[in-house]
């Protein structure tokens, strides 16, 4: 075993854990238009780091690897977002990536080490969103007693149940 098999495998676990949180925040889709300021500005920080997971993956699976591009595609098609804030996501992305590219032109320690510390911070904004999705959609802390019903639905708004 090398040196590096170490890093790769818990690289692969950090991406794996990323990717599913990911996937939980955007389940449902979610228009960025009904957002609040402050979701809105967790959707820049993701997209933000997406980019740097783009460049830090890139810099040792080389240039044709998209897993992470193809993942912030996913998020803007799924938030449906307006031109203007869509703009922003993908110059988060763009800002990210360069910033990660320069600083990491080639695999290394250093940048399996940046890699590790993006995915950490990418898995809490996805879950911040996720607990957020979670709350509008009824099935959070908020809708347990709905969602406990026999009568109601998770998404139910109704205070009473319906006639039978």
């Amino acid at each position: 075993m090398t040196t590096a098999a170490p890093w790769r495998y818990i690289s692969r676990m950090h991406r794996r854990l990323f990717a599913l949180a990911m996937i939980a925040a955007f389940a449902a889709p979610a228009m960025a238009q009904e957002r609040e300021p402050a979701e809105r500005q967790t959707l820049i920080d993701l997209a933000y780091a997406l980019g740097e997971s783009h460049a830090l993956r890139q810099a040792c699976a080389g240039d044709g690897d998209q897993y992470w591009r193809e993942r912030m595609m996913q998020v803007t098609e799924t938030e449906a977002a307006d031109a203007a804030f869509n703009g922003r996501m993908t110059q988060a992305f763009n800002s990210g990536f360069a910033t990660r590219q320069t600083e990491f032109p080639s695999c290394s320690p250093a940048s399996k080490r940046a890699e590790l510390m993006v995915a950490r911070k990418g898995q809490s904004l996805s879950t911040q969103l996720s607990t957020i999705t979670r709350m509008v959609r009824g099935v959070g802390p908020e809708g347990a007693a709905a969602a406990d019903s026999d009568t109601r639905g998770p998404d139910s708004v109704a205070d009473a149940p319906a006639p039978r």
